[in-house]
């Protein structure tokens, strides 16, 4: 039986505003402006950003016209979301090529061909003097304050800067610019998103249906467990991580965090994952397997299947069986002191904490562990690793 778009959209959505008018929009003959905003603060998207673009692919698989904005007008500013203090300010160029990963990476989930990218500095940064003073006129300070963490920071004297009062409007004015039907956003998102849907009212105020539908999409929690996924946290996944580092950073969430991931990151049905909870919970099946199979699913989402199932060897190889992933990197360089070597291929930072790592026998040489910071490698082709997740084959040629 076919689903009805209204069950399609709803389903994994943490709340609709309004669900009528969701429905009469749905029900209208013409395709609707679907929008969802990215600042980009920083490079690169993570699984985070793709329970809101998995649910714009929803809607553009229904024929509507969806749009990607990336704020970078906005991200000067920074949103004060669930901040306890004032952001630091990105620069032009900063937010220029953190923007371009975006660009780049979007389309792994959403259709290149039906897609529209928008950069809000095409209006915001277009705005006299006067239009924004009349803009930012059409709400107050009190109401300002009502929000949530505003309201901390003010009680407990921390400094709000105007900006971050004015952050939320130029967001909501970014659905009036671009006559959003509906915005897409996480929980913490509410509050601006609402904005922009008030600021619609206040352009058209006799017009209900020129108001945007606001729904909102849980958030998705990092690698900790705790926070929400960010890169500043560096409890990411990125999607453009290479499918052994995905894979292994799925394997290393808690087996509670696990079952989140599945809600919210799976293609599989309530009842099934129901199920397969109950049996894991009953012994009857391995976490680690149901956790491999978690891998497998996201891994070939980003990359293909082939790839997910040897990163899942490799994975076994590694952490189960004490064996080296099949494909290892190779590199060629010439003879020198084995510190620096470790810091000309990248496994460390420094050559002390190269001498520091050997001392601890961290290093093995084809499986021989290294004793000696002054052991000496002559001509020939070596497998080095060092602790259980960094592999390179080396060829050592002299001049």
């Amino acid at each position: 039986m076919t689903s009805k778009p209204i069950d399609i959209i709803k389903k994994g959505v943490d709340e609709i505003i309004n669900e009528d008018l969701l429905i009469k929009k749905l029900n209208s003959s013409r395709p609707l402006v679907i929008k969802a905003g990215f600042d980009p603060t920083a490079p690169d998207l993570h699984l985070g950003h793709t329970v809101l673009l998995s649910k714009l692919r929803q809607f553009q698989d229904l024929g509507h016209s969806i749009i990607f904005l990336i704020g970078d007008f906005t991200a000067t500013i920074g949103d004060p979301t669930g901040k306890t203090e004032l952001r630091p300010v990105l620069s032009n160029a900063e937010v220029k090529k953190n923007a371009e990963t975006y660009r780049k990476q979007v389309f792994k989930i959403l259709d290149e061909n039906k897609t529209i990218i928008k950069f809000n500095s095409e209006w915001l940064g277009k705005l006299s003097a006067e239009e924004l003073i009349q803009i930012i006129g059409s709400y107050s300070v009190a109401r300002m304050l009502e929000r949530d963490d505003f309201k901390k920071r003010f009680k407990s004297n921390k400094n709000i800067s105007i900006k971050e009062f004015i952050y939320p409007i130029l967001q909501g004015y970014d659905s009036v610019a671009l006559k959003a039907d509906i915005e897409l956003g996480g929980t913490d998102q509410k509050f601006n998103l609402l904005m922009g849907r008030y600021l619609q009212s206040v352009n058209s105020p006799n017009n209900e249906e020129a108001k945007q539908v606001v729904i909102t999409l849980p958030l998705l929690e990092g690698l900790d467990g705790v926070k929400k996924m960010s890169k500043s946290l560096n409890n990411y996944i990125a999607i453009d991580d290479n499918p052994k580092e995905m894979f292994g950073k799925i394997m290393s969430i808690s087996d509670d965090l696990m079952w989140r991931y599945f809600e919210i990151l799976s293609s599989i049905g309530a009842k099934d994952l129901a199920k397969l909870k109950k049996d894991t919970e009953a012994n009857k099946i391995n976490p680690r397997d149901v956790k491999f199979d978690l891998g497998i699913e996201i891994v070939t989402r980003f990359h293909n299947r082939d790839e997910a199932e040897q990163s899942k060897n490799d994975f076994l190889n590694i952490f189960q069986k004490n064996k080296s992933p099949e494909d290892i990197d190779l590199i060629e360089v010439n003879p020198m002191p084995l510190p620096n070597l470790l810091k000309h291929i990248g496994f460390v930072s420094s050559t002390s904490e190269a001498r520091r790592l050997i001392t601890q026998k961290a290093l093995k040489i084809n499986d021989n562990v290294v004793s000696s910071i002054d052991e000496k490698l002559t001509d020939g082709t070596y497998l080095l690793k060092l602790g259980k997740k960094k592999f390179i084959k080396v060829k050592i040629t002299s001049i």
